[in-house]
């Protein structure tokens, strides 16, 4: 389905009972809607269950010079005020979480509450977000994306090729991504990266990637944080992060996870920390 906002045309997933209660998944940077085809069977009986491509992602139009989290929050926003039309449960994953958030405090009134994993809801550390992640090995794995999606996407590859590299590709964790990720997961991957404009890095190197989200304000809304293994060279919400929720948004539960970074519904040992966090909220909300 398609929404066409002021300024580019989005498109988003919608299953499940349009007259239930709403719940909005947003993807991560370089992913698409097809992350969270997973979770959709386990919400769609109850809920209506809306998946969105960002700008630059998926299905999306393409806006180079907007791919900032202003733009994302915008995009979000538009989804909850003209196709939702009620405030919803946000499920967001790295940048969708860090939009989730932002949406949250600038909009509370579209927001029932948030389920964030790894989300991108660190203060920016410097000049641009990849001072704010030195030391993380998704900046390796962001700079290496840049230079080989329009290559791949050039050359004519196909998802199947793709998954095939990316299975015996080293994950964080120095096993092969293969072994220690959902093989649906690998797809969502590989449909994502082929389908994606990998213009929507630039900002995560030059400094125009500012966050929405304010971690030195409360978050208004229930919510839960997961947060992958600190001893992964791959998570993005350490324990400055964690304590600055603690100490501005006492109620968001934090739950820190042992074995697994940043992509934790990715993970065949730990999707189900993910599935608990968003039926736990969803039975407080």
């Amino acid at each position: 389905m398609e929404l066409r906002t002021d300024d580019l045309t989005l498109h988003y997933e919608d299953d499940g009972d349009p007259e239930a209660p709403s719940v909005l998944l947003l993807h991560g940077i370089t992913q698409s809607t097809a992350t969270w085809g997973w979770l959709v069977p386990h919400l769609a009986d109850a809920h209506r269950v809306v998946r969105l491509d960002f700008r630059g992602h998926g299905r999306s139009g393409r806006t180079p010079g907007a791919y900032v989290f202003s733009g994302y929050v915008a995009d979000a926003a538009a989804i909850c005020e003209r196709v939702l039309g009620e405030p919803a449960v946000i499920v967001g994953h790295s940048l969708g979480g860090g939009t989730a958030a932002g949406l949250a405090q600038t909009r509370p009134e579209l927001v029932q509450g948030v389920v964030l994993e790894d989300p991108a809801i660190m203060p920016p550390a410097g000049p641009s977000a990849a001072d704010a992640l030195e030391g993380n090995s998704l900046i390796d794995g962001f700079r290496l994306l840049r230079e080989s999606v329009p290559q791949m996407q050039a050359a004519g590859m196909s998802a199947t090729d793709l998954v095939g590299v990316v299975q015996g590709a080293p994950s964080p964790s120095g096993l092969p991504f293969g072994e220690v990720n959902h093989d649906d997961a690998l797809l969502a991957m590989a449909e994502a990266l082929l389908e994606l404009d990998a213009a929507v890095l630039d900002p995560v190197f030059d400094g125009t990637a500012a966050p929405v989200f304010d971690p030195e304000r409360p978050l208004p809304v229930p919510g839960i944080v997961l947060a992958g293994d600190p001893a992964s060279p791959d998570t993005i919400v350490r324990e400055p992060d964690l304590a600055r929720l603690a100490a501005h948004s006492p109620e968001i539960e934090r739950r820190v996870l042992t074995g697994v970074g940043h992509l934790i519904h990715d993970s065949r040992a730990h999707r189900q920390s993910v599935l608990d966090a968003v039926v736990d909220l969803l039975a407080r909300v």
